[in-house]
């Protein structure tokens, strides 16, 4: 069919034509002062707006308890803001001494071991679940999980499950996630039962730490033995990218996100400080020296700073959010093996474990002396101080939200 022009057209059909477009421009009129995003009339035939509309946020988690406050993640986690769960249970730290095959129950108040509890062989971290109902201790060389119920401090019947370096949970509640650091397995588990539900395969070695996006969509993982980082799909359950970190032996540790949700933080103890991250582009990280053997890191109870423990040279390196950079650094006296831990529920004290030292340090976080040196047993590690504020566990020895 030839091009039809005006000239052809009837004086009727000139007349529609010209109705027409005024209709239109009247209805795009109010695009413009609403970005195009206003819903039409139930029925209405209109033509879609010209401008194009805002593209929107991605959806958290299916199942996610919804951020508190998107500009802190940790906004849950405010001195003294205990859970009605865990408002009885008596405070206590929860110490896994790996070369005793004990846990040793520290009162904070007196700074003196009140029990030990045997459990099964290299226990490594104390966990608390997600309904924060539980203490699950993970018993590496043991293959076994050996709760434990901190209203009474009594244990329970171990749990079968193969090489449980560390422990998570997914941020909706619906998955253990078992860091099988031998088995290069990230075993996908009920929370409750601890029944395997899905296995993912890695080719990195040693999986160990993990943190989750601010959406949960997603948490990073850190391997110790090949340098490495994944990226995990969290609703999918599979890895969708891995880097290995640009150093020569690297050995990567906890991992922690920035309150903002904006950045990853991945402590290397043979980099000797702490790796940059922006989770979502999953690029190359920037390496923020702290100190030798950096391990740990713990956020404060005001979101503002975040304590990083250096195993190798006894101290403790404090890093400023809003300042993006270190401002502090605490020396123990008389040295010490500051390791993993955790920062107590009025926000007052960081107890951390003293991996080669046979001992725990309690250390003041207003001044940075140390307040307590307890002996403990044989090789501590990822002690728990329990019970903390928050909705929820992620795991570890104690990341809530």
């Amino acid at each position: 069919m030839g091009r039809v022009t005006t000239q052809h057209l009837t004086r009727r059909s000139k007349t529609l034509l010209a109705a027409a477009a005024l209709l239109a421009a009247a209805a795009a009129l109010p695009g413009c002062g609403t970005g195009g995003d206003r819903p039409e009339a139930r029925g209405s035939q209109a033509a879609a707006p010209l401008s194009v509309p805002r593209k929107a946020a991605p959806a958290g988690l299916p199942g996610m308890p919804p951020v508190l406050d998107p500009k802190d993640l940790y906004a849950a986690d405010r001195p003294g803001r205990l859970s009605p769960v865990v408002k009885g249970f008596p405070s206590r730290v929860y110490v896994p001494n790996t070369l005793s095959n004990t846990v040793s129950v520290i009162d904070p108040k007196t700074y003196k071991v009140i029990e030990t509890i045997p459990v099964g062989v290299q226990p490594q971290h104390v966990v608390p679940s997600w309904d924060l109902k539980t203490l699950w201790v993970n018993n590496n060389r043991g293959h076994t999980l050996t709760p434990i119920d901190p209203a009474t401090g009594k244990r329970g019947k171990d749990v079968d499950v193969h090489d449980p370096y560390n422990l998570y949970f997914t941020p909706h509640g619906k998955y253990a996630v078992v860091m099988a650091s031998l088995d290069r397995e990230l075993v996908f588990r009920d929370p409750h039962t601890m029944e395997r539900r899905h296995t993912e395969p890695v080719s990195c070695y040693g999986v160990n730490h993990a943190d989750f996006s601010a959406d949960g969509r997603y948490f990073i993982v850190s391997c110790e033995f090949s340098g490495e980082l994944l990226k995990v799909d969290t609703e999918r359950m599979k890895v969708v990218g891995q880097q290995k970190l640009p150093f020569q032996g690297a050995m990567p540790q906890d991992v922690k996100i920035s309150p903002d949700g904006k950045t990853f933080y991945v402590a290397d103890m043979m980099a000797h400080g702490v790796w940059v991250l922006d989770g979502d582009s999953f690029a190359t990280p920037r390496l923020l020296p702290t100190g030798k053997g950096c391990h740990g890191l713990y956020v404060s109870r005001d979101s503002r700073e975040m304590y990083i423990p250096n195993r190798g040279e006894g101290s403790v390196s404090v890093f400023d959010f809003a300042k993006n950079r270190l401002t502090k650094k605490w020396w123990l006296p008389d040295g010490g093996s500051p390791d993993m831990g955790g920062v107590s529920a009025d926000g007052k004290v960081l107890w951390l474990s003293g991996r080669y030292d046979s001992e725990v340090y309690a250390i003041d976080t207003t001044t940075g002396k140390q307040l307590a040196r307890i002996p403990v047993g044989g090789g501590p590690h990822g002690l728990a101080v329990y019970p903390q504020p928050g909705r929820y566990s992620l795991g570890h020895t104690g990341v809530f939200r």
